[in-house]
């Protein structure tokens, strides 16, 4: 069984690694409260980047509730997200979302970048070829 820790290994850690992501992500998950991007990578393994920022999130604990549930819905999904660089970039009224919300929120994006991933993944024919 693979692991479902949230290493390093899975951030994108770098500002080099955040313009490849922004500069082309076929794959876009929209909500009023956030923005997922999403690209294909090289490596076996998600990786994802956080932007919260303080124009939109003012209060700094809820900054951290925030990014503890987008990793954890993460690091759930890391198995079906693999080979993918995730961007995570709140909205303003993000922080409103109660933790329910946010994680059902969440898991619907996250359906919508798998789906859209899976049709276009590399290497592995599209359903009815």
């Amino acid at each position: 069984m693979a692991s479902l820790a949230f290493g390093k290994s899975l951030r994108l850690l770098t500002s080099s690694d955040f313009k490849v992501v922004f500069d082309n992500a076929p794959f876009r998950a929209s909500h009023n409260h956030f923005l997922i991007l999403a690209r294909f990578n090289q490596l076996d393994r998600p990786r994802l980047g956080l932007i919260i920022g303080k124009k939109h999130v003012r209060l700094a604990h809820e900054r951290n509730r925030l990014k503890r549930h987008i990793r954890e819905t993460f690091r759930l999904r890391q198995q079906s997200l693999c080979g993918l660089d995730v961007i995570v970039i709140a909205r303003k009224g993000m922080d409103e979302l109660s933790n329910p919300q946010l994680n059902h929120q969440l898991n619907q994006q996250w359906q919508r970048i798998e789906r859209r991933a899976d049709k276009e993944r590399p290497g592995i024919p599209a359903q009815g070829e």
